[in-house]
């Protein structure tokens, strides 16, 4: 294990996002406790995280076996298995109450630990607001797919230790992911950069400017965007694109408004590829 990283990382959300941190966390030798809300959604973090360890060492991207690696996992309903972590790392839905009250149990069951969210775009402020040490809070924005995702986006609350902030990219680093870092501010960089993008590619598709694979085409191959901004939309689910973009226009104004076709998608329950359509069929 790197000597950089935590030892034990908890992890309070084992969707996709919380099964790819843990991932990453694992695959660099640490040990890792997924909380889930119930003990059927925490089985199925488990064989999330296994399913996706499998996959890595087919591609024989593990030094060790994939079963050696997933014995340092633990999944479990009950937050009181916090109680040893050094770090962690919430991963539940983009909603800032649910955020907000999630992170402050698990300062309760782990009043040493430093803890993070994984919010792509919400306020630290706001979450840091119930914490008794908003000091040892900073944002950790992990990216999907998190195992092959190169980016960890560092966010500096307005009351986190610069110390920390030297730390966090020390971890980022021993995960063999490159950091960056901003301030706290809506949609931070990565989600107001990569929204913009997105919602004028909305738009363009709304106009009948070209198909939704030619505009993908466009930022690919004139770009060298590794993926389009609409199939990207598709991968991250439209209601989380919907979501970030209500905030965004709430805070910085009209430019992010999300179009008629985003909506009308959402509303039909066209979210990507989780639900098979999206702004393409999967």
């Amino acid at each position: 294990m790197n000597a950089d990283l935590p030892r034990t990382v908890g992890v309070v959300g084992g969707g996709r996002m919380g099964a790819g941190i843990a991932h990453a966390f694992l695959v660099a030798g640490g040990h890792v406790v997924i909380v889930e809300s119930s003990a059927e959604t925490a089985a199925a973090a488990r064989d999330r995280v296994g399913d996706s360890l499998a996959k890595a060492a087919a591609k024989g991207t593990l030094a060790e076996p994939a079963q050696e690696v997933a014995s340092r996992l633990r999944a479990t309903a009950d937050r009181a298995g916090l109680s040893g972590c050094e770090l962690v790392i919430e991963a539940v839905p983009e909603d800032a109450a649910l955020k907000a009250e999630v992170l402050a149990a698990a300062e309760k069951q782990a009043p040493g630990a430093v803890l993070a969210t994984n919010t792509s775009s919400l306020s630290l402020a706001g979450l840091a607001a119930g914490l008794a040490a908003p000091g040892r809070f900073l944002g950790l924005h992990f990216f999907n797919p998190v195992p092959v995702s190169d980016l960890v986006e560092i966010v500096a609350g307005p009351r986190t230790e610069p110390e920390l902030l030297t730390r966090a990219q020390g971890w980022v680093a021993a995960l063999g992911k490159t950091p960056i870092t901003v301030t706290d501010s809506p949609g931070f960089a990565s989600s107001r950069l990569g929204v913009c993008l997105a919602l004028e590619a909305m738009r363009m598709l709304e106009e009948g400017v070209a198909s939704a694979a030619d505009i993908d085409t466009a930022m690919t191959l004139g770009y060298r965007h590794p993926v389009g901004p609409l199939r990207t939309t598709d991968l991250v689910g439209l209601d989380v694109r919907l979501a970030i973009a209500e905030h965004l226009a709430r805070e910085l104004g009209p430019r992010f408004e999300p179009p008629r076709i985003l909506r009308g998608l959402v509303a039909a329950g066209h979210l990507g590829r989780k639900t098979g359509q999206g702004f393409y069929t999967w």
